[in-house]
């Protein structure tokens, strides 16, 4: 990571700001980096402003329970040094107050030009979770501290409404590390909803808009807790026509979203990624996800941030997913091949390891990548392979044999996240990188394939459960030898692996 939390101990009046109206996670990054100062020896203030004090009674028990220190200011003298945590300096939600030197810890999609001292990781569901990360770089562990480990956990947990919204394996990682106390979380939870938001539930879900063509649905919901938003989408999900839904609420800094789906043509974390695309983030589960768009990348487009104008802007992005995207069932008919191009793979380098080497056989573990959690149980003739973008896929032995050739080179892996093998039977984590060793893929294989220049999803023969998405810029490839075969390849990996030749 570019930034250490180290970088700030130069300074001596430091002052920790999150945004207005702060949320669990907010909360909980301030806290973390407060605890770091202490462990460190240094003195820290953590501050927010606003029109309002916390009020909500999870966030308040959480605040007392975990002693907390933060501060409701609308005065602030000047500081060294203000770090914001879980924002950014000239948000909407963020009150400005004067320092000498600004910095940046946050999660959120990055709005305007960031100070030397930031770290920006857009792709975690908190900003708990990267606090957590920079805690670890410093050599500390979260878990010396019940609270702190408690915090972290129910800022993640609330921010990605109750885990069923994980972006990154960073996070999976937070939830699964964290010795946080069962007793707290379940008083924070069960703290949570009161009567209002119990009203909140019940006008939004009268006053829901349906698409009978389509089988979804849109709904509003007035300004709630995200929680709330997962309660509403779930019950409408249980309405015999509706298949899929969006549940919305505009909120002072932006959109916050509640997605679900109950077909396997439509991945709610998918769905909710097109949604807020160019506004913000959305990520989650196949059935279950979320999003948020922000207040200031949609303001700087031509909506307005008003009620009407912004349910006519959810229509017409549900409507935009569902009338241009193609769904495609491989293995069904044979793809017409006509215009396309025929492509021969290239010699390139990749990494493996021999999973017995990981857990012994008959282990059952989870593989945690940027793709996904992959669960697997290991046989003799277990590989893992490792693609040139990170990207992590399990392979018997006999295809390894036919696919690749052991290489005596050094491997070097490519990607930012490193992966893990979980253990289920003792939690064990094993870092892969570890034990890898490199190959190369055996070249000359040719395909049909040509551009994709439409959202496609493609059902695989190895997979008829879940699709793979294509969109502008990617490949769709058919096998030579079985036209029915069709399958999709990202741009950057295609460009990587593929090289046109003559038929």
């Amino acid at each position: 990571m570019s930034l250490r939390l180290s970088d700030f101990l130069e300074y001596n009046n430091i002052v920790i700001q999150c945004h207005d109206n702060p949320d669990a996670d907010a909360l909980a990054s301030g806290f973390a980096l407060h605890w770091f100062f202490e462990k460190r020896g240094k003195k820290s203030r953590f501050v927010y402003g606003g029109q309002n004090e916390v009020r909500k009674c999870n966030l308040v028990l959480m605040k007392d329970v975990l002693n907390i220190p933060a501060e409701y200011v609308t005065k602030l003298e000047k500081p060294d040094i203000i770090i914001y945590v879980d924002c950014q300096k000239g948000e909407s939600n963020v009150t400005d107050f004067e320092a000498d030197t600004y910095a940046v810890i946050d999660h959120h999609q990055v709005l305007n030009a960031l100070p030397s001292l930031a770290e920006v990781r857009s792709g975690y569901g908190s900003c708990s979770t990267l606090l957590s990360e920079l805690i670890a770089e410093e050599g500390f562990d979260i878990n010396e501290s019940e609270k702190l480990a408690t915090a972290l956990y129910y800022g993640l947990m609330t921010d990605t409404t109750g885990f069923t919204e994980l972006q990154h394996p960073a996070d999976k990682d937070l939830r699964d590390k964290a010795n946080y106390n069962r007793a707290d979380i379940v008083l924070f939870k069960n703290s949570n909803i009161s009567r209002e938001e119990l009203r909140i539930a019940g006008d939004a879900l009268k006053h829901a808009s349906y698409d009978e063509n389509a089988t979804y649905a849109i709904v509003e919901a007035e300004p709630c807790d995200p929680n709330i938003l997962g309660i509403i989408s779930d019950m409408v999900l249980e309405v015999d026509t509706i298949q899929t839904c969006v549940v919305y609420s505009i909120l002072p800094m932006g959109i916050k979203l509640s997605v679900r789906s109950c077909v396997k043509e439509v991945k709610a974390s998918e769905l909710a990624a097109f949604l807020a695309e160019g506004y913000g983030g959305g990520g989650g589960h196949l059935v279950k996800a979320g999003g948020f768009m922000q207040k200031d990348l949609l303001s700087k487009s031509s909506l307005e941030y008003e009620r009407k104008s912004i349910k006519q802007f959810m229509m017409s992005r549900m409507n935009e997913y569902f009338e241009n995207t193609e769904i495609i069932y491989a293995g069904n008919e044979a793809v017409d091949t006509s215009e396309y191009k025929v492509y021969v793979k290239k010699d390139v380098v990749f990494g493996y390891v021999v999973a017995t080497e990981l857990a012994e056989k008959g282990s059952k573990v989870t593989i945690r990548t940027l793709e996904g959690d992959v669960d697997i149980t290991i046989e003799d003739d277990t590989y893992i392979v490792i693609g040139i973008e990170g990207e992590i896929y399990p392979v018997k032995k006999e295809k390894f044999d036919r696919n690749y050739r052991m290489s005596d080179e050094i491997y070097e892996y490519p990607g930012d996240y490193s992966p893990a093998v979980i253990n289920l039977a003792n939690g064990e984590r094993i870092e892969i990188l570890s034990y890898a060793r490199s190959c190369v893929s055996l070249g000359g294989v040719k395909i049909f394939a040509k551009p994709v220049d439409h959202r496609l999803k493609i059902f695989t023969t190895w997979d008829r459960e879940k699709y793979y998405l294509g969109i502008p810029g990617d490949y769709q490839a058919v096998r030579m030898d079985d036209p029915t075969d069709t399958y999709i390849i990202a741009r950057n990996i295609f460009y990587k692996t593929y090289e046109e030749c003559s038929k």
